[in-house]
């Protein structure tokens, strides 16, 4: 019952504009290292341009677990979605897990999300729910949800999100107090998002048990 009290006091004491991309918080570009065991694998960046109320972010993901010099496993993720105020429009994505390769096209239909998947050379053809939003970190209206696109695969992501309450965290130039998330079910993951909506860090256990977090540059 606690959890469930702190959690209303806290999306209430949100802003509103923090869920609209119509007016972000953020400049045209925003990154993060790729920590885990200490160790930099790689970054993750973003960057936002507006034309009117046409939004458009890509997406750039690079990342390289090496053992004793040799990769043991790579990650390499481009995606690019346009968005008309609030509303989701379309999503390009393409990524290669380490030698498995996905491609991922969603477009907005009068009635459902248009998806064309491509998985290990198959394509696959779907249609989604129009509310549902990409899973792709930044946009705080995420913790909202109970399902998202997953950007990868091009499937719906059930998720159950919880508050875990207010921490200040760390960023590789400052101290931010921040909201932090949990996500569960399809999607399994920490996020940390600013009073303002933006999101500042992130971490999630990898199929070794190891932690990666994503430390805002």
């Amino acid at each position: 019952m606690r959890r469930v009290i702190l959690a209303m006091l806290l999306l209430a004491g949100m802003p509103a504009e923090a869920f609209a991309t119509n007016d972000l918080a953020y400049g045209s570009a925003l990154s993060f290292a790729a920590v885990r065991n200490g160790q930099t694998i790689g970054r993750h960046d973003l960057a936002f341009q507006r034309d009117g109320g046409r939004l458009t972010v890509s997406t750039s993901i690079d990342l390289a677990v090496k053992i004793m010099g040799f990769t043991a496993y790579r990650y390499s993720h481009r995606a690019q979605e346009v968005w008309t105020g609030d509303v989701f429009q379309s999503l390009a994505a393409e990524t290669d897990d380490n030698g498995k390769k996905f491609s991922v096209r969603i477009g907005r239909g009068v009635s459902h999300l248009d998806v064309e998947r491509n998985v290990r050379a198959e394509t696959l053809r779907a249609s989604l729910p129009l509310q549902l939003l990409p899973s792709s970190h930044w946009n705080v209206r995420q913790v909202r949800q109970s399902a998202l696109v997953n950007t990868q695969d091009g499937t719906e992501a059930r998720i159950r999100v919880s508050i875990l309450g207010r921490e200040t965290i760390a960023t590789a130039t400052a101290r931010i107090d921040a909201i932090r998330y949990r996500y569960e079910g399809d999607i399994k993951m920490d996020q940390w998002f600013d009073d303002s909506g933006r999101w500042v860090k992130m971490s999630f256990v990898v199929s070794d048990g190891s932690t990666v977090e994503y430390i805002q540059q």
